[in-house]
């Protein structure tokens, strides 16, 4: 106990100076290298004719920004997933709740072309809620359906369903390069106006989380036991369900599909500050937030000075994690 404590102390200290850090790290180095104090003065003296000034603005600051947020609301989204089904290798890329977005995004793409981005993030967050209820609806309708390796092949092979349709929609109707972003996550096409129209959105999806998380422990020990202590568990579970829906709906409308953020990182805070979702739901946006701009980073220096894919990066860290959990905690649930 005393560890977890000190270790929820210490993130939350430590947090704001290695987001700063990273920050920093994000809008120095590139494909196109720029000194710290072109940084400087492009935040205090910004000059439009500097062309390192509009790089910094339009393109380096957007992206970290909006790798921290988008680190932050996935790994929220896993923690929640994860604590309300009980399930260590829940998360939104695996349980089909990204590719869904990603589905309806296509769909709009081909049926309201000029869609504005307000449609676009609220479409992307009906794609978010297509995805999760297909999902668990089908594992609520067959035998053991809730089981640990069987949600996550069903969300595998709906995610995959969702994803194929999506792509072949997308060629019927000539649109592949317009709906490529959401499908392979690129940080460098961040929107900075998209970031700050999805503030509210985010930030009602995170309310919404920290909400949950207050009963979500109770929820862990089973649906009969938390209902024996008064816990409306339908509203748990629906409020939770909203919040990833917001959360993740968001992330996709920014930067498109990006995997293993929200399966990786709750399990990190777990470890860290205990079970307690009061503490791991914000923990692991914290560190989520700091996960993914450093992914970004080293995806720069892989190939340099070419980029790598950012879903390349998680992956190396995703795939082994994933298969350590289908063999030590993939056949139970967890508490």
């Amino acid at each position: 106990m005393k560890f977890q404590s000190r270790m929820r102390m210490f993130v939350m200290l430590i947090a704001p100076i290695a987001a700063l850090l990273l920050v920093v790290a994000s809008i120095l180095y590139g494909a196109k290298q720029i000194t710290a104090t072109t940084v400087w003065e492009s935040l205090f003296w910004f000059d439009a004719s500097n062309v390192d000034h509009q790089i910094i603005w339009s393109s380096r600051l957007p992206r970290a920004v909006g790798a921290i947020l988008i680190g932050c609301f996935l790994a929220v989204s896993g923690a929640l997933m994860q604590g309300m089904t009980r399930n260590y290798l829940a998360s939104p890329s695996m349980m089909g709740v990204s590719d869904g977005s990603v589905f309806v995004i296509t769909l709009l793409m081909v049926f309201v072309p000029s869609a504005h981005s307000t449609q676009l993030i609220l479409f992307s967050m009906l794609g978010s809620a297509l995805g999760a209820g297909l999902v668990f609806g089908i594992a609520w309708l067959i035998p053991n359906g809730m089981s640990p390796v069987r949600l996550a092949i069903l969300g595998i092979i709906i995610g995959t369903f969702l994803s194929g349709v999506a792509d072949a929609v997308a060629t019927y109707f000539q649109i592949s390069q317009s709906v490529s972003f959401w499908y392979n996550a690129r940080l460098h096409q961040m929107d900075p106006a998209l970031i700050k129209l999805s503030i509210p959105f985010a930030f009602v999806g995170l309310m919404l989380a920290l909400v949950a998380s207050r009963s979500l422990l109770v929820l862990s020990f089973g649906e009969d036991v938390a209902a024996s202590l008064g816990q409306r568990t339908w509203i748990v579970k629906a409020v939770t369900i909203l919040a990833v829906v917001i959360l993740t709906g968001v992330s996709v409308a920014l930067a498109g599909k990006i995997a293993f953020v929200g399966l990786i990182i709750p399990h990190i805070a777990r470890f860290l500050v205990g079970v307690d979702h009061r503490w791991t739901v914000p923990v692991s946006g914290v560190l989520g937030g700091l996960f993914l701009p450093l992914c970004d980073i080293i995806a720069r220096f892989l190939n340099h000075p070419f980029e790598t894919p950012i879903g390349v990066v998680t992956a190396l860290f995703g795939v082994p994690f994933f298969l350590y959990l289908i063999k030590t905690r993939g056949g139970g649930k967890h508490a």
